[in-house]
């Protein structure tokens, strides 16, 4: 008999490949929004109505109050509140799903639910700007025009991660809050403006990438237009893969501990991380026929860097010039498929690739895995059913990092499929399973869906993103890209930075496929160098162009140089 661990296999099987999907004709091209001037502000909290909800306030705010690289925000309508107040049965807190919305003056006739991030528990600006990722956007989503939903997903920051204990807070965060929001924004929208919005969308990334996609498959008849970046596929998988490293990392540290907190960077330490990434350009740069520091071609990259073979082995003791013998076994192992004891996959490998030199992938890779803020509470709070018996690790980083240094991926990893008592939702279920045919409805009524995916995210892989895309392409028979495109990003981190060119509007993007029909054959990004309006990205090399361009591509196309300037995205095709 199967344990849980073997729906994932090595061909990814919980993304169902379903020879079965009859695809008679192209998605539908919905129409384009229609703008409207924005009607009343302060009136709402007294004229709108709508089940559960209860507005706190509304305010107009003038042009400049906010800022956006460098240029400032329109007159817009601030307005915020409450939905679903209660106090739970399980743990005596009081909940509601906390939310602002930002209407502009000049409306673009379109909607916009704002992805969370982490665990939730801000309401964020609702702004669309840097929760959508892509490296600081030059304009956000409210500067273009449109209404914008941001929420705290159902619970408070002071509520984190024990708002875990209570069943309905986790339905909540994993996907109701979308469910629930979202009916009531397009009403307050309705009564501001006079009209409904014409078209809807969602981005977000990380934890907000995975509700995009979720959104796409529980509210397909909700959006438009769906847009996820370095999304949490199978989130509760990839924290128990990260959790599975710990032990791994341990045997090769020189100290555990920084400053009072656990931090196991001392086992691949930035000076050892740059090695490793020179050693990976030297094999896989050219691939794509120019060394220019950035991994374009990932699939003959997997073949031609070996770290047993490509990197110097010490002789004596570790100086910043080689690996040892048993650091090169660990970080195989951990780019490698994470495994249960009976070797069945839990969660996809992670390519090698030169943005390992990032600090943002030490932040996931030694800290957020042993410290209380992330995957150990993660874990053992909201995805284990049931949450795990110690509460002080909650707040104890010290004792949370125990947990995950003590962590076992057969019998604490199982933890995430269970169902147990009140927790009759396992974790999987309500983070999303994501699986091909999930994805119909919202192809059949003409939605669209864009996903963006850094080759050196260290706690979301890419792998694990590229297989999903391939089993949605199998399922809709090989015509997955008539609605949805994967673009991979080389280089770059978790949502953003990284060695990368990462700065680039996917919304406009996505905007102009789903109400004009232009699917994306290519999209030009940035390296976000000095001056950079957006902000500078500190990981982009001194040997670059602070103006360095270069095409992503809609896989399994990758940029390949062909001739010109080489700093420039126009040198570039996108081919096999």
């Amino acid at each position: 008999m199967h344990t849980p661990f073997a729906l994932l296999s090595a061909a990814l099987a919980t993304l169902t490949l379903v020879s079965g999907c009859a695809i008679t004709a192209p998605p539908p091209r919905l129409g384009v929004a229609t703008p409207a001037p924005l009607q009343q502000c302060s009136e709402l909290i007294g004229a709108f109505g709508f089940a559960s909800t209860r507005l706190t306030a509304t305010t107009l705010e003038p042009a400049g109050r906010l800022n956006n690289a460098g240029q400032p925000v329109g007159e817009h309508c601030r307005v915020t509140g409450k939905m679903n107040e209660r106090t739970s049965p399980v743990d005596g807190q009081a909940y509601a799903i906390g939310f602002e919305m930002r209407l502009p003056r000049d409306w673009n006739g379109r909607f916009l639910y704002q992805g969370n991030g982490g665990t939730d528990g801000n309401v964020v600006t609702a702004d669309g700007g840097n929760s959508l990722g892509s490296g600081g956007l030059l304009r956000n989503a409210l500067q273009k025009g449109f209404a914008v939903i941001s929420s705290d997903g159902g619970h408070s920051s002071a509520q984190n991660p024990l708002f875990g204990l209570d069943p309905q807070a986790r339905r909540d965060y994993g996907y109701n809050a979308i469910g629930t929001l979202t009916p009531m924004a397009k009403a307050l929208i309705q009564r501001a403006y006079g009209k409904a919005p014409d078209r809807s969308y969602i981005g977000g990334t990380s934890n907000g990438g995975r509700q995009a996609l979720v959104a796409a498959t529980r509210y397909a008849d909700q959006f438009d237009g769906v847009l996820a970046q370095s999304p949490g596929i199978h989130l509760p998988r990839a924290s128990v893969a990260n959790l599975s490293n710990v032990r791994r990392w341990d045997t090769v540290v020189t100290t555990r501990e920084v400053n009072g907190q656990p931090d196991y960077e001392s086992a691949l330490p930035p000076v050892e991380r740059e090695l490793v990434a020179r050693a990976v350009l030297a094999r896989c740069d050219a691939l794509d026929g120019l060394s220019d520091g950035l991994v374009n071609d990932v699939e003959a990259c997997r073949t031609a860097f070996d770290p047993a073979r490509d990197l110097p082995t010490c002789s004596g003791a570790r100086d910043g010039s080689c690996l040892s013998a048993a650091q090169k076994t660990v970080l195989a192992a951990v780019h490698a498929p994470a495994r249960n004891g009976a070797g069945e996959v839990v969660y996809s490998g992670f390519p090698f690739d030169p943005g390992i030199r990032h600090p943002g992938w030490a932040e996931w890779k030694f800290r957020s895995s042993v410290r209380t803020a992330r995957n150990p509470v993660s874990v053992g709070y909201i995805f284990s059913s049931p949450p795990v018996a110690d509460r002080a690790m909650a707040t104890d980083t010290r004792k949370s990092a125990a947990f995950a240094l003590a962590f076992d991926i057969d019998t604490d990893g199982s933890k995430i499929f269970a169902t147990s008592g009140v927790y009759t939702d396992k974790a999987l279920d309500f983070m999303g399973t994501l699986e091909a045919p999930e994805f119909d409805r919202l192809r059949e009524r003409g939605g669209k869906v864009l996903v963006f995916h850094g080759t050196a995210d260290p706690i979301f892989s890419s792998d694990h993103t590229q297989a999903w895309y391939t089993a949605l392409d199998a399922h809709q028979k090989g015509r997955a890209a008539e609605f949805a495109r994967l673009f991979l990003v080389p280089g770059q981190g978790h949502s953003r930075g990284g060695p990368a060119t990462e700065q680039y509007d996917g919304l406009a993007a996505l905007v102009d496929w789903v109400e004009h029909g232009r699917a994306p054959e290519r999209i030009v990004a940035g390296a976000r160098g000095a001056g950079n309006p957006g902000g500078a990205n500190p990981d982009v090399p001194a040997d670059w162009s602070p103006a360095r361009t270069r095409p992503l591509c809609p896989y399994p196309l990758l940029a390949r140089y062909t001739a010109g300037d080489t700093e420039s995205a126009a040198s570039f095709a996108c081919q096999r």
